[in-house]
């Protein structure tokens, strides 16, 4: 196979035990945040070269966040790749139980387009510092950016620790033919389906970033000019292009001439009287996928409350803002792209039920006041993350997980979260050659009074922590312990 080779001297690496040391990790992570910020200038033009992003909002949106991540995994690598000491029941009172942090070995990262730089960071941050080896395929689409990649990185890093593959589906099949111990994909349920059927033949753990229809609650309470403000930038932020992004907006008939006023004047606000010419207004990626959202364009019935003529040629798709029914074609699947359907509500409950009858989005966004229906969101719907009173915030902390559910996605990464993706907790008991008589009757023949011993010794669990005993040395506490346990099983006798 085409990367049989590669895959292989990314293995034997990795069972050097080379990457496994906290110093090589964080070394490595230095390296990695040196070529981010002495390429950053190139990979910025590189993002302009494929989504006509200014390379200020790329510089504030993708690599500033992994640099900030890289800080994150450099102050507490040590602490989460200790091992974790756990509590101990009555039968290993004299033992040492503890949670091992061991790296899986040789993982895939299979990046979207959208976010061309981020998506090929945020995950390998945590999967080299867990210390794995890493293959990552680019986008094809993104492809100025997937050649700069496989360009500069290579400088950076050997590929029998760090490789960059590019290509498009044949090379993407060829790959996933190779036998990682883990994927990480970002991209729609489609391909992840494909992804899941690959590496199942090898029983390769899979964690899947998707995405969905993500909605936005507005309720009456809230503050429409600040609700609107926030809903417009994160909806034609990157030109709609993003994962999190609002798919669709639930609201009563009464706040939505005065929602829809409100956006109208922001979008104003942010690119001007004439968006096309703006240079914060992102392209569409490629004529394929603009042919996509225009097709729906023409096919939906919804009445347009705000838009404009589109360039193909230009790539350029207006902002757009339709009033629509529940079965309109925008309602179907994701529209990753500058078209915001509004559909108008009698309730929250109504909100809420429609929300349901739909897949589990990777993100739910919610614009109220009022506590009892911020909770009801929270509790009664399924998503990926909730955002309260704004749009796409809850991935800028790294205290939280990032992931989806359901066909949102499976697995989830930032800050810890995505170091213990990338790590086997593997669990480790530690034994002495004292205390043989504490389980003494496990060994056959079973007599009778044997079988009543490990029933009162596994029959009900009784956890018990030596945090406490700390200050009496280990010898004498194992000894007095010891001794208790022998009385206890002769008196129960």
């Amino acid at each position: 196979m085409a990367y049989t080779n590669l895959v292989e001297t990314q293995r034997k690496y990795f069972r050097t035990g080379e990457t496994k040391p906290i110093k090589f990790r964080k070394q490595q992570l230095i390296r990695l945040k040196k070529f981010i910020e002495e390429n950053r200038e190139a990979l910025s033009e590189a993002v302009w070269k494929d989504l006509r992003r200014r390379a200020e909002t790329t510089e504030a949106m993708e690599i500033g966040m992994t640099i900030q991540e890289i800080d994150y995994f450099l102050s507490n690598l040590d602490d989460w790749a200790k091992p974790t000491s756990v509590e101990k029941t009555f039968a290993t009172a004299l033992d040492k139980p503890v949670i091992e942090k061991d790296p899986k070995g040789v993982v895939l990262i299979v990046a979207p387009w959208n976010y061309p730089i981020s998506m090929v960071l945020l995950p390998m941050i945590p999967a080299l510092a867990a210390g794995n080896t890493v293959v990552v395929k680019p986008s094809e689409l993104s492809e100025n950016t997937a050649a700069t990649f496989e360009k500069l990185l290579a400088k950076y890093f050997d590929p029998k620790y760090l490789a960059v593959v590019n290509g498009g589906i044949p090379e993407t099949t060829d790959l996933l033919k190779e036998r990682f111990d883990h994927i990480l994909y970002t991209g729609c349920p489609p391909v992840a389906k494909i992804i899941m059927t690959a590496a199942a033949k090898h029983l390769t753990p899979v964690t899947l970033e998707l995405g969905g229809k993500c909605p936005v609650v507005v309720e009456d309470d809230a503050d429409i000019d600040i609700t609107a403000k926030r809903i417009t930038w994160g909806k034609w932020l990157n030109c709609g292009q993003t994962c999190l992004a609002p798919d669709y907006v639930l609201v009563n008939s009464t706040v939505k001439p005065k929602l829809v006023a409100a956006i109208r004047k922001y979008i104003g606000e942010f690119y001007g009287s004439d968006v096309k010419a703006s240079k914060d207004y992102t392209r569409i990626i490629n004529q394929r996928h603009f042919d996509r959202i225009s097709k729906i364009l023409d096919e939906t019935k919804g009445a347009t409350l705000i838009g404009g003529d589109r360039d193909r040629a230009d790539l350029f798709i207006p902002p757009t803002v339709l009033d629509v029914e529940k079965s309109d074609p925008f309602m179907h699947d994701e529209i990753f792209g500058p078209v915001l359907p509004i559909i108008t509500v009698k309730s929250i409950s109504e909100s809420l039920e429609f929300i349901n009858e739909g897949e589990k989005p990777l993100a739910a966004y919610i614009f109220t006041r009022n506590e009892s229906k911020v909770k009801r969101l929270v509790r009664e719907t399924s998503s990926g993350g909730v955002t309260v009173n704004d749009v796409l915030m809850h991935i800028t902390v790294d205290t939280l997980p990032f992931g989806g559910v359901g066909v949102s996605g499976m697995g989830r990464y930032r800050g810890k979260f995505g170091f213990d993706t990338f790590t086997h907790e593997k669990s480790v008991l530690h034994r002495g050659f004292f205390g043989e008589s504490l389980l003494s009757s496990r060994y056959p023949p079973l007599t009778p009074q044997k079988l009543e011993q490990l029933r009162r010794l596994t029959g009900k669990r009784v956890s018990l922590n030596l945090v406490n005993m700390a200050t009496i040395p280990v010898v004498i506490a194992s000894f007095v312990l010891g001794m208790i346990f022998q009385f206890l099983f002769r008196f129960s006798a």
